[in-house]
């Protein structure tokens, strides 16, 4: 399942599994949303939740019809979320610094090997995170081997290595926690185990810049301006 089914010389070796993170002084796990509808309750509007200024959690909604999701469910989400008013980060671990510090309580979606590495570093251990269903999965590190390459034997054994138990365990080791989610025993593959998920697939390479357009003008986030 890491091949690109279209394109079997594309593999990809690493998910981001994306959670909700909290800071667990400011705000209980109790309170913290279950679903993402959740984030839409009048308890939390006017900068009570952080929101990332590039919206990848928002093109991994649209990427997942077939759990409920979809463009058009991205869009109108993505609306509601704006009229929420929420806190608008460059960056997540920028962001997840700021919730650790106790500046916000709480991130609307983030990446879980950014939280595992801000908790790494969090001497109050306060930092804390939630795993929301469906649990948007956004593919990664795509790698391939070029027809015109010297030694292209060379490369397929290095792919099968990284694919494999002793690669996945590698990169869950040192990116952290960014194997795939195909990978039996991966991090992310038992974060998501039992779990409903979003998973994007390697096709939607070609429709992210759309989607991000797309979610960017429903969240009304800041775009530069040119002077003329």
């Amino acid at each position: 399942k890491m091949a690109d089914p279209k394109n079997p010389h594309i593999v990809v070796l690493s998910h981001h599994v994306m959670v909700v993170a909290f800071n667990k002084n400011l705000i209980s796990s109790d309170n913290v949303p279950n679903t993402w509808d959740g984030f839409l309750r009048p308890d939390f509007k006017d900068k009570k939740f952080i929101v990332d200024l590039r919206p990848t959690l928002f093109v991994a909604f649209a990427s997942c019809p077939e759990a409920g999701m979809g463009e058009e469910w991205m869009v109108d989400f993505a609306n509601k979320i704006r009229a929420q008013n929420p806190v608008l980060v460059k960056g997540h671990p920028r962001a997840l610094t700021s919730i650790a510090a106790g500046e916000y309580a709480l991130h609307s979606g983030t990446m879980y090997n950014n939280v595992l590495r801000i908790q790494q570093k969090d001497p109050m251990k306060v930092l804390d995170y939630k795993v929301v269903e469906p649990v948007p999965v956004r593919p990664t590190e795509p790698q391939m081997v070029l027809a015109a390459t010297a030694n292209p034997y060379s490369a397929l054994l290095f792919l099968e290595h990284e694919a494999s138990p002793e690669g996945q365990a590698v990169i869950d080791k040192y990116e952290p926690v960014k194997a795939s989610i195909y990978s039996p025993g991966s991090a992310p593959a038992s974060l998501v185990k039992g779990k409903r998920v979003c998973v994007g697939t390697d096709e939607d390479y070609s429709r992210i810049p759309k989607w991000t357009e797309m979610a960017i003008k429903a969240l009304g986030l800041p775009r530069a301006q040119e002077n003329k």
